[in-house]
């Protein structure tokens, strides 16, 4: 009896279900809300797991380059010609769509903007003073990666992290609105979507809803991810 209950800013809205219901009678806030913790999981882990693999990759061919610089290259050049998407339909359609698929499957293929950055950023560090320094000194490489390099290039680690963590969202909505990504009754913003397209014509704001609330979400990561940048930038600190 509670199917389909438009919005309160609806004349025929109630408080009851403030952003209404959806086909199932479902109240459409709370499932926004517990969307919002697979959205943001799923984001954060992706970008964990691909930061620790692009970082690793980036970081070993900035300091040690020669080969290793050589066979990193070889492997980002293999990923960027791999067209994220496909590779992730494929992969998803053939082991089935779930939470963990879903976050192995982007951290796999989300890596290659951490080792691009990182690689220039360890390359720009390496030639420093303070590199230099340690390295006259006779500190171990572990010690001056992880005591010397790291340390003067997290700002650029953020900013690479929160944009693919922002990229993950997306990626994770784009799977879960083809079926192919977070599955029922698991709440997902693009399964929301993909819910709702049938009532397009009739009940817009099924649609428009987990629209604004993706589009709000991804600006607001950019812009917590700027703010701490600027916080952490070498220049920046007190």
């Amino acid at each position: 009896m509670e199917r389909l209950v438009p919005p309160v800013w609806n004349a025929e809205g109630s408080w009851a279900h403030p952003l209404g219901t959806d086909h199932l009678g479902r109240d459409y806030l709370s499932r926004l809300l517990y969307g919002a913790r697979v959205s943001l999981l799923i984001g954060f882990a992706a970008a964990l797991g691909s930061g620790v693999i692009g970082t690793t990759l980036g970081v070993c061919a900035g300091y040690f380059r020669g080969r290793v610089d050589m066979v990193v290259t070889f492997l980002v050049t293999v990923r960027l010609s791999t067209p994220v998407v496909l590779v992730a339909l494929a992969v998803v359609a053939l082991f089935g769509g779930s939470l963990e698929v879903v976050i192995l499957v982007l951290s796999a293929l989300l890596w290659d903007r951490f080792a691009i950055v990182m690689r220039t950023s360890t390359i720009q560090a390496t030639s420093q003073d303070y590199v230099l320094a340690a390295q006259a000194v006779g500190c171990s490489v572990p010690r001056i990666i992880f005591g010397e390099i790291l340390p003067n290039v997290l700002n650029n680690l953020i900013i690479v992290a929160t944009l693919e963590m922002a990229h993950a969202i997306l990626l994770e909505a784009a799977l879960s609105f083809l079926g192919l990504g977070v599955q029922p009754p698991l709440p997902s913003w693009g399964l929301m979507v993909a819910e709702g397209r049938s009532n397009l014509f009739f009940e817009p704001w099924l649609i428009a809803i987990p629209g604004v609330a993706l589009f709000l979400l991804v600006l607001a990561i950019n812009l917590v991810g700027d703010g701490v940048r600027d916080v952490t930038a070498p220049d920046g600190r007190t």
